[in-house]
Protein backbone atom coordinates (compact mmCIF):
# COMPACT_ATOMS: atom_id res chain seq x y z
CA UNK A 1 0.00 0.00 0.00
CA UNK A 2 2.84 2.43 0.77
CA UNK A 3 4.43 2.08 -2.69
CA UNK A 4 1.05 2.51 -4.37
CA UNK A 5 0.30 5.80 -2.62
CA UNK A 6 3.87 7.07 -2.83
CA UNK A 7 3.42 6.89 -6.60
CA UNK A 8 0.14 8.85 -6.64
CA UNK A 9 0.67 11.25 -3.71
CA UNK A 10 1.15 14.31 -5.91
CA UNK A 11 -1.80 13.34 -8.13
CA UNK A 12 -4.03 12.27 -5.24
CA UNK A 13 -6.29 15.34 -5.29
CA UNK A 14 -6.71 15.25 -9.05
CA UNK A 15 -7.64 11.56 -9.05
CA UNK A 16 -9.98 11.85 -6.08
CA UNK A 17 -11.79 14.86 -7.52
CA UNK A 18 -12.40 12.86 -10.68
CA UNK A 19 -14.32 10.35 -8.60
CA UNK A 20 -16.17 13.01 -6.62
CA UNK A 21 -17.35 14.89 -9.72
CA UNK A 22 -20.77 13.22 -9.64
CA UNK A 23 -21.44 14.68 -6.20
CA UNK A 24 -20.56 18.22 -7.28
CA UNK A 25 -18.48 18.64 -4.13
CA UNK A 26 -14.80 18.71 -3.17
CA UNK A 27 -12.90 16.44 -0.80
CA UNK A 28 -12.86 19.28 1.73
CA UNK A 29 -16.67 19.36 1.80
CA UNK A 30 -16.84 15.67 2.72
CA UNK A 31 -14.00 15.96 5.23
CA UNK A 32 -15.76 18.83 6.98
CA UNK A 33 -19.17 17.15 7.00
CA UNK A 34 -17.74 13.90 8.38
CA UNK A 35 -16.18 15.82 11.24
CA UNK A 36 -19.34 17.81 11.96
CA UNK A 37 -21.36 14.59 12.19
CA UNK A 38 -18.74 12.95 14.37
CA UNK A 39 -18.76 15.95 16.71
CA UNK A 40 -22.53 15.62 17.02
CA UNK A 41 -22.22 11.94 17.92
CA UNK A 42 -19.37 12.47 20.37
CA UNK A 43 -21.25 15.31 22.09
CA UNK A 44 -24.24 13.01 22.54
CA UNK A 45 -21.94 10.55 24.32
CA UNK A 46 -20.31 13.25 26.44
CA UNK A 47 -16.94 12.68 24.77
CA UNK A 48 -14.44 15.50 24.17
CA UNK A 49 -11.21 14.02 22.79
CA UNK A 50 -7.96 15.91 23.32
CA UNK A 51 -5.37 13.75 21.56
CA UNK A 52 -6.48 12.14 18.30
CA UNK A 53 -5.03 9.67 15.81
CA UNK A 54 -5.82 10.10 12.09
CA UNK A 55 -5.00 6.58 10.90
CA UNK A 56 -4.22 6.61 7.19
CA UNK A 57 -4.16 10.40 7.04
CA UNK A 58 -2.87 10.55 3.45
CA UNK A 59 -1.99 14.10 2.49
CA UNK A 60 -3.75 15.49 5.57
CA UNK A 61 -7.05 16.69 4.10
CA UNK A 62 -8.94 16.19 7.37
CA UNK A 63 -6.34 17.95 9.54
CA UNK A 64 -7.94 21.42 9.82
CA UNK A 65 -11.36 19.97 10.60
CA UNK A 66 -10.19 18.04 13.66
CA UNK A 67 -9.29 21.37 15.24
CA UNK A 68 -12.15 23.40 13.78
CA UNK A 69 -15.04 21.01 14.51
CA UNK A 70 -13.80 18.70 17.27
CA UNK A 71 -11.77 21.31 19.14
CA UNK A 72 -8.94 18.86 19.84
CA UNK A 73 -5.58 19.74 21.38
CA UNK A 74 -3.21 17.51 19.43
CA UNK A 75 -3.33 15.37 16.30
CA UNK A 76 -1.12 12.48 15.23
CA UNK A 77 -1.42 11.60 11.53
CA UNK A 78 -0.07 8.26 10.36
CA UNK A 79 0.22 6.72 6.92
CA UNK A 80 2.40 4.05 5.26
CA UNK A 81 3.14 6.45 2.37
CA UNK A 82 6.16 8.62 3.19
CA UNK A 83 5.44 10.83 0.16
CA UNK A 84 1.92 11.53 1.42
CA UNK A 85 3.24 12.30 4.90
CA UNK A 86 5.78 14.75 3.47
CA UNK A 87 3.03 16.61 1.62
CA UNK A 88 0.83 16.67 4.72
CA UNK A 89 3.64 18.00 6.90
CA UNK A 90 4.53 20.68 4.37
CA UNK A 91 0.95 21.91 4.31
CA UNK A 92 -0.12 21.61 7.95
CA UNK A 93 2.74 21.02 10.39
CA UNK A 94 3.44 24.73 10.91
CA UNK A 95 -0.24 25.69 11.21
CA UNK A 96 -1.60 23.13 13.69
CA UNK A 97 -0.45 21.06 16.63
CA UNK A 98 0.00 17.98 14.47
CA UNK A 99 2.73 15.41 14.02
CA UNK A 100 2.93 13.06 11.02
CA UNK A 101 4.64 9.69 11.07
CA UNK A 102 4.23 5.91 11.02
CA UNK A 103 1.59 4.05 13.02
CA UNK A 104 4.16 1.95 14.88
CA UNK A 105 5.64 5.15 16.34
CA UNK A 106 2.44 6.07 18.23
CA UNK A 107 2.81 5.36 21.93
CA UNK A 108 0.45 2.68 23.29
CA UNK A 109 -2.67 4.01 25.00
CA UNK A 110 -1.81 7.60 24.08
CA UNK A 111 -4.89 8.78 22.13
CA UNK A 112 -8.51 9.40 23.14
CA UNK A 113 -9.97 8.98 19.66
CA UNK A 114 -8.83 7.20 16.53
CA UNK A 115 -10.26 8.16 13.15
CA UNK A 116 -9.98 6.71 9.68
CA UNK A 117 -11.76 7.44 6.42
CA UNK A 118 -11.79 5.09 3.45
CA UNK A 119 -8.57 3.45 4.61
CA UNK A 120 -9.39 -0.20 5.20
CA UNK A 121 -10.69 -0.92 1.69
CA UNK A 122 -7.10 -0.28 0.55
CA UNK A 123 -5.69 -2.80 3.04
CA UNK A 124 -5.55 -6.41 1.89
CA UNK A 125 -8.07 -8.50 3.85
CA UNK A 126 -5.21 -10.67 5.15
CA UNK A 127 -3.53 -7.56 6.62
CA UNK A 128 -6.57 -5.89 8.17
CA UNK A 129 -6.31 -7.57 11.55
CA UNK A 130 -2.81 -6.14 12.07
CA UNK A 131 -4.03 -2.67 11.05
CA UNK A 132 -6.90 -2.85 13.55
CA UNK A 133 -4.39 -3.98 16.16
CA UNK A 134 -2.32 -0.83 15.55
CA UNK A 135 -5.38 1.34 16.19
CA UNK A 136 -6.37 -0.68 19.26
CA UNK A 137 -2.86 -0.39 20.68
CA UNK A 138 -2.77 3.39 20.24
CA UNK A 139 -6.09 4.01 22.01
CA UNK A 140 -6.37 4.46 25.75
CA UNK A 141 -8.72 2.16 27.63
CA UNK A 142 -12.28 3.25 26.88
CA UNK A 143 -11.16 5.31 23.88
CA UNK A 144 -13.26 5.60 20.72
CA UNK A 145 -12.67 4.63 17.11
CA UNK A 146 -14.54 6.50 14.34
CA UNK A 147 -14.45 4.08 11.42
CA UNK A 148 -15.63 5.68 8.16
CA UNK A 149 -15.91 3.60 5.00
CA UNK A 150 -17.41 3.87 1.53
CA UNK A 151 -20.79 2.17 1.35
CA UNK A 152 -20.79 -0.50 -1.39
CA UNK A 153 -24.61 -0.57 -1.28
CA UNK A 154 -24.70 2.94 -2.75
CA UNK A 155 -24.52 2.94 -6.60
CA UNK A 156 -23.06 6.44 -6.68
CA UNK A 157 -20.22 5.34 -4.44
CA UNK A 158 -19.50 2.38 -6.68
CA UNK A 159 -19.46 4.65 -9.74
CA UNK A 160 -17.19 7.19 -8.04
CA UNK A 161 -14.70 4.53 -6.99
CA UNK A 162 -14.63 3.12 -10.51
CA UNK A 163 -13.33 6.50 -11.75
CA UNK A 164 -10.47 6.73 -9.22
CA UNK A 165 -7.29 4.95 -10.37
CA UNK A 166 -6.01 4.31 -6.85
CA UNK A 167 -9.32 2.58 -6.00
CA UNK A 168 -8.89 0.05 -8.81
CA UNK A 169 -7.73 -2.70 -6.45
CA UNK A 170 -9.93 -1.70 -3.49
CA UNK A 171 -11.77 -4.48 -1.65
CA UNK A 172 -14.90 -2.79 -0.36
CA UNK A 173 -16.25 -3.47 3.13
CA UNK A 174 -20.00 -3.80 3.68
CA UNK A 175 -21.33 -2.24 6.90
CA UNK A 176 -22.05 -5.57 8.56
CA UNK A 177 -18.57 -6.79 7.70
CA UNK A 178 -17.11 -3.62 9.20
CA UNK A 179 -18.90 -4.28 12.49
CA UNK A 180 -17.67 -7.89 12.49
CA UNK A 181 -14.08 -6.81 11.83
CA UNK A 182 -14.22 -4.31 14.68
CA UNK A 183 -15.59 -6.88 17.11
CA UNK A 184 -12.92 -9.36 16.09
CA UNK A 185 -10.28 -6.71 16.85
CA UNK A 186 -11.64 -6.19 20.39
CA UNK A 187 -13.79 -3.14 19.77
CA UNK A 188 -17.41 -2.70 20.82
CA UNK A 189 -19.42 -1.14 17.94
CA UNK A 190 -21.90 1.34 19.38
CA UNK A 191 -23.85 2.30 16.26
CA UNK A 192 -23.64 2.62 12.49
CA UNK A 193 -24.77 5.78 10.67
CA UNK A 194 -25.16 6.35 6.93
CA UNK A 195 -24.52 9.79 5.40
CA UNK A 196 -24.20 11.59 2.06
CA UNK A 197 -27.41 10.85 0.22
CA UNK A 198 -27.81 13.95 -1.92
CA UNK A 199 -25.41 15.49 -4.48
CA UNK A 200 -24.92 19.22 -4.68
CA UNK A 201 -27.70 19.61 -7.26
CA UNK A 202 -30.10 18.27 -4.59
CA UNK A 203 -28.57 20.19 -1.69
CA UNK A 204 -31.99 21.53 -0.67
CA UNK A 205 -32.78 18.03 0.61
CA UNK A 206 -29.64 17.67 2.75
CA UNK A 207 -31.37 18.77 5.97
CA UNK A 208 -33.26 15.48 5.71
CA UNK A 209 -30.07 13.44 6.01
CA UNK A 210 -30.06 13.49 9.81
CA UNK A 211 -33.34 11.58 9.64
CA UNK A 212 -31.97 9.01 7.18
CA UNK A 213 -28.86 7.90 9.05
CA UNK A 214 -30.25 4.42 9.73
CA UNK A 215 -31.23 3.86 6.09
CA UNK A 216 -28.27 1.88 4.71
CA UNK A 217 -28.01 3.69 1.39
CA UNK A 218 -25.85 6.73 2.10
CA UNK A 219 -22.58 7.15 0.23
CA UNK A 220 -20.52 6.49 3.34
CA UNK A 221 -21.09 5.00 6.76
CA UNK A 222 -19.65 5.65 10.20
CA UNK A 223 -19.24 2.94 12.81
CA UNK A 224 -18.42 4.46 16.17
CA UNK A 225 -16.76 1.84 18.34
CA UNK A 226 -15.22 1.75 21.79
CA UNK A 227 -12.08 0.04 23.02
CA UNK A 228 -13.36 -2.54 25.45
Amino acid sequence: MNAEFDAVAKQYDEQLNRGLSLSGETKEYFASERMKWLRRRLDASGVRPVRVLDFGCGTGTATPFFFEHLGIGELVGTDPSSESLALAAGEFANRYNVRFGMADDVAPGSVDLAFCNGVFHHILPCDRSSAFAQVYRALRSGGFFAFWENNPWNPGTRWSMSRVPFDADAVVIAPGEGETLLRSAGFQPLFTDFLFYFPRCMAAFRPLEKHLVKLPLGGQYLILAKKA
